[in-house]
């Protein structure tokens, strides 16, 4: 199973209909690979802390990087 497949399997499992879950695990993959760019940090610690952003926001909590507006 490829990570691409892995991460829409875990989105699907978050509530995501499969066709979404495709498209949201590419999107974060993508964004990880952008994220390690900008940040000079790897593309491991960048999906994981996109990971932890969307598990968050699922569960209706506000990361502590966006003050509350």
């Amino acid at each position: 199973m490829t990570e691409q497949q892995q991460l829409a399997e875990f989105c699907q499992r978050l509530g995501a209909p499969e066709s979404q879950a495709e498209i949201m695990a590419a999107q974060l993959l993508k964004r990880a690979e952008q994220l390690a760019v900008q940040r000079g940090i790897t593309r491991e610690v960048a999906l994981a802390r996109l990971l932890e952003m969307v598990v968050k926001g699922r569960a209706g909590e506000t990361p502590s990087e966006f003050p509350p507006a």
